[in-house]
């Protein structure tokens, strides 16, 4: 769920479309460690664990605030100073 997320805020497109994406992006399935005979999940399923788990509160951070928290308990980040490039672009 957390990769579905994560492909979620990175193309910024709905439940529905990550999910439907994620059926034939061979890309996306290898990020989601998934075959590509692999059938996708459900995208209620992923709706009802967003609205009920996470609250829909500003997903995008929460998501990132996770990661580097992730990466710091593995030693991935060693800095105690992490540099974000903040520039938004829109495209295909």
């Amino acid at each position: 769920m957390y990769k579905y997320l994560l492909l979620k805020c990175i193309y910024s497109i709905s439940d529905v479309d990550v999910v439907e994406r994620s059926r034939y992006d061979m890309s996306l399935k290898f990020f989601i460690d998934m075959s590509p005979e692999s059938d996708v999940i459900n995208p209620s399923s992923l709706t009802k664990f967003r609205r009920l788990r996470l609250k829909d509160n500003d997903l995008l951070n929460l998501v990132i605030g996770k990661t580097v928290k992730l990466a710091m308990d593995k030693d991935i980040i060693k800095s105690k100073s992490i540099i974000v490039d903040a520039t938004h672009i829109k495209s295909r």
